[in-house]
């Protein structure tokens, strides 16, 4: 564990036994803040350069909002926690060769968005912002925390065609559970922890963990669903992409991978391969009574872990 680290969660845990209300409010404020924004790597730069780029006001945030061709056939490309929209450079020529419009944001406190902390409802919020601005969506691409974001705002409203949901985390309250586990919380501080998210972040929400959860009501979702996952997530557990499979049964196609971890899934020209197939079977009629055709590598970690190498 970085020592920096284990300092923050020794210190949160010495302060719960005095009080663990005191304990849980400093963990409460950590875990709503992204911290470090991530930088436009080198290999991201001439994409992230050719996006136009416009911005948006989330919860009185300004939020930076980008888009790469004319506005046809938008697909929504949701980046995760500590990371931004230039994570995708790798997928957006693709998608263009297809004749969609990428469109992304920098989620608040996130790339070269406003604001210190961010949450799954300002997620929400600038999802619906970009369907006012863009129309229903042809497909939504998600990573990780913004695979919980887009089925929250499928379920209330947001249209597309199809999803990608890429090393997603499907169950709510692993959050927290991870969060606490990262920085070796005791379990009285991740009580208190949770216990603030459901009373000051989603007060008057029945039920937080299950109405957040991604595999909550499968029917309010009725799309044709990939979801990817490496076998090795050390982040997101392979178990997350599991619930989404049961949850929605034949709609769900999941391709696994070996090797590639959490984030290096999402720029593996293998994984890339197979999301633009997916999405191009929109257009070639390759779907079949709702379900998505097999694809090169699918159920296969260790044919789509070697194939990207």
């Amino acid at each position: 564990m970085d020592p920096a680290v284990a300092l923050i969660g020794s210190t949160l845990n010495a302060t719960s036994l005095l009080s663990p209300r005191a304990a849980g409010r400093a963990a409460f404020e950590i875990f709503l803040r992204p911290g470090r924004r991530g930088r436009v790597r080198p290999a991201e730069r001439e994409v992230h350069e050719r996006a136009v780029t416009e911005e948006l006001t989330v919860h009185g945030k300004r939020v930076v909002a980008y888009r790469w061709g004319d506005g046809a056939r938008p697909v929504l490309l949701l980046h995760g926690w500590q990371s931004r929209a230039s994570r995708y450079a790798a997928l957006i020529p693709r998608l263009r060769a297809l004749g969609l419009t990428p469109v992304s944001f920098d989620a608040p406190g996130h790339g070269d968005s406003g604001g210190r902390t961010t949450t799954i409802l300002e997620y929400r919020e600038a999802i619906r912002r970009m369907q006012d601005r863009y129309g229903a969506f042809d497909s939504v691409v998600a990573h990780s925390f913004g695979v919980t974001c887009a089925f929250l705002a499928l379920r209330e409203g947001a249209r597309a065609g199809r999803l990608v949901a890429v090393a997603g985390v499907s169950e709510f309250g692993y959050l927290p559970a991870r969060f606490a586990a990262g920085l070796g919380l005791h379990a009285r501080v991740e009580r208190e922890l949770r216990r603030r998210i459901e009373q000051e972040l989603f007060a008057g929400t029945d039920d937080v963990w299950e109405h957040f959860d991604a595999a909550h009501d499968p029917a309010a979702v009725p799309l044709p669903i990939l979801a990817v996952h490496d076998e090795g997530d050390a982040v997101a557990r392979i178990g997350q992409a599991h619930r989404l499979k049961a949850a929605y049964g034949d709609r769900l196609e999941l391709l696994t991978t070996t090797g590639l971890g959490h984030s290096r899934i999402l720029t593996a020209p293998a994984v890339i391969d197979n999301i633009v197939g997916f999405l191009g079977e929109a257009r070639t009629g390759g779907v079949a009574d709702g379900r998505p055709g097999a694809r090169a590598g699918a159920g296969s970690g260790a044919a789509a872990g070697a194939a990207a190498g």
